[in-house]
């Protein structure tokens, strides 16, 4: 690994800027050196503009989060903060919390604004101390979120949102253009799910040096502590490897989620030609030529940027990021039923459309709760009762899920994400006036949306039901699975008096099927593998292959497939080509 670091490295997320009529400093949430029990939530930067610290305390207030640096000046400061009230209405706001600065608590209670990202005002604060101490006293423990502080001499917002706010912070930031970091690999990963760790061990084991970026502090995806969805799937050829990320079969939302997370990193330490980046959020790539050269990621409390360097790349996001920011080919929503083939929309699949739409699989949040063995409280939540009516429960498992059809699974991410917390903390509520839930109380909720579909990159062959419908036995067949095929809907679609953030399954039983590796690299950015959910395959195709164990084994035939294209100086499309059967060997199916 070759790093480069020049030697003066500026930090992004604290920008101050001094003109002789206006004294400004902008503080980013994420970069406070003591986050309290806030939690660090990048999920929704693309939408949103930055990471951003959450005050998810399950209705209890979480520890204050708190910072020191430096004034640009003495006097007297307008302070603003960024932050949107995610469920506005004729109630509280459920995200409220307060701002301290040197020990003054302004009066505004903030998180009461409007319903999206903007800036409210905190109040006016005389500073004299160089040193400025800001705490964020959070108020409620229902997911307040603060993305910046901005003090300014004069009371002036900032921008909004969109590119005037990227700008805005860019240049009070002194963001460069080019990272401070740079490292050369022969092989970089993004998405550090089963797919991406399973890539990584593979690609490692045959000698390439391997760089995984994650942006999480823990790996495993849909599988880590953080989501808890139980994996799923057969492992096949690729037994071993998957054994190392993953333990014994556990329900969805169960604490053994965490020994997993100990498990997969200690065995992932053990490769020393494995870099692991945690916390290291990638935002764009760099292509020439159809190829990618480098993708450049930020470190998501910090804000030190990196460019990671390599002839080969694998998007192994499940929202197929790098391939989107690279301009590879892509599909998003349901084909239609008519059978036209791979050069049209249709392929005549079970449960398609008459016409192609935009409508995916939905995102889930499980949730726990416990029994305390004595009366536990919880707060009201009238802020909820318009998604959860209703309904009562004291758990979540994969049936917690929400997606509409005006609703792109990625653009409206967060959005998901607070309606499925909403119908969460609502339908709790009414089932704690029950007397017999008085012992009950929340004892987890994910934060994080676990996806199902979103993006699907394009390969050289698109998977279809049929394929799995057919067991097609693909000469380049690199994975198999034995899963039913099942695909989601929402129950609202078929019973209106249903809840709108309940699923249900259709499935289809069959015996086997296999994944063809033309499958797993990119049509038209040629030096781009992908393994996980956005392999190229079609709405109905993904029905069956998207669980973990099937995503793991496609992670190991990109990660083999890696160190066959360093061994024969060629691209992915060329070991289909040219040297499938020594992929297949390498695996363990010939």
């Amino acid at each position: 690994m070759k790093i480069t670091t020049p030697l003066f490295i500026l930090l992004f997320f604290t920008g101050i800027s001094c003109s002789n009529d206006n004294h400004e400093l902008l503080v980013e949430a994420e970069s406070f050196l003591d986050k309290g029990s806030w939690l660090v939530d990048p999920q929704f930067t693309e939408q949103m503009g930055s990471p951003y610290l959450l005050a998810h305390g399950l209705g209890t207030p979480v520890r204050d989060a708190s910072t020191t640096v430096t004034i640009p000046a003495r006097g007297k400061y307008h302070v603003w903060v960024r932050t949107l009230n995610w469920a506005k209405g004729d109630w509280e706001a459920p995200g409220r919390f307060k701002i301290v600065i040197n020990g003054i608590e302004l009066k505004s209670i903030l998180g009461t604004g409007v319903e999206s990202w903007h800036w409210q005002y905190a109040g006016r604060v005389p500073i004299e101390d160089p040193a400025l101490k800001i705490v964020l006293k959070d108020l409620t423990g229902f997911d307040g979120r603060c993305d910046a502080v901005y003090f300014s001499t004069k009371k002036t917002a900032p921008p909004s949102d969109g590119s005037g706010l990227a700008s805005w912070r860019k240049k009070l930031g002194g963001d460069e253009d080019i990272p401070e970091r740079q490292a050369e690999f022969d092989l970089v990963i993004t998405g550090g799910g089963i797919a991406g760790c399973a890539a990584a061990i593979a690609a490692a084991e045959q000698g390439l040096l391997v760089a995984l970026v994650h942006d999480r502090p823990v790996l495993g995806g849909n599988a880590s502590s953080e989501i808890r969805v139980h994996t799923e799937g057969i492992a096949w050829k690729s037994e071993r490897i998957i054994n190392m990320l993953n333990t014994v079969w556990w329900p969805n939302g169960s604490p053994e989620a965490m020994k997993d997370d100990r498990k997969r990193h200690d065995n992932m330490a053990k490769y020393k030609n494995i870099s692991i980046f945690l916390n290291w959020r990638v935002y764009s790539a760099n292509t020439e030529d159809g190829k990618i050269t480098s993708i450049d990621a930020r470190q998501t409390a910090t804000g030190r940027r990196m460019r990671f360097s390599a002839p080969l790349f694998a998007d192994c996001t499940g929202d197929g990021w790098i391939g989107y920011w690279a301009g590879a080919e892509f599909m998003y929503g349901r084909e239609d039923s008519s059978k036209y083939g791979e050069s049209l929309a249709g392929y005549g699949e079970l449960w398609s459309p008459s016409r192609a739409d935009g409508k995916v699989m939905g995102s889930s949040v499980l949730w726990t709760t416990y029994d305390a063995g004595k009366a536990v409280t919880f707060p009201d939540v009238p802020w909820a009762m318009d998604v959860a009516g209703d309904h009562t429960a004291l758990s979540g498992t994969w049936q917690w899920e929400f997606s509409r059809d005006d609703l792109n699974q990625i653009d409206d991410a967060e959005y998901i994400r607070d309606h499925i917390l909403k119908a969460i903390y609502g339908s709790f509520s009414n089932a704690k006036k029950d007397p017999a839930n008085a012992n009950i109380g929340l004892d987890w909720v994910g934060y994080l949306v676990g996806k199902r579909e979103s993006r699907r990159l394009t390969g050289d062959y698109i998977y279809t039901f049929n394929d799995e419908r057919n067991m097609t036995e693909f000469h380049d067949a690199v994975a198999m699975e034995t899963r039913n095929i099942d695909v989601h809907y929402q129950q609202a679609e078929a019973d209106s008096a249903m809840p709108d953030f309940m699923s249900e399954a259709l499935y289809h039983k069959v015996d086997h099927y296999y994944i063809p590796y033309r499958t797993l690299y990119s049509k038209n950015i040629e030096n781009l593998f992908m393994a996980g959910r956005c392999f190229s395959c079609s709405h109905v195709g993904l029905g069956g292959p998207r669980v973990m164990h099937t995503t793991g084994q496609m992670g190991v035939a990109v990660g083999y497939a890696a160190s066959l294209c360093r061994k024969y100086n060629t691209v992915p499309r060329g070991i289909y080509e040219n040297h499938i059967a020594e992929l297949r060997k390498l695996i363990g199916i010939e």
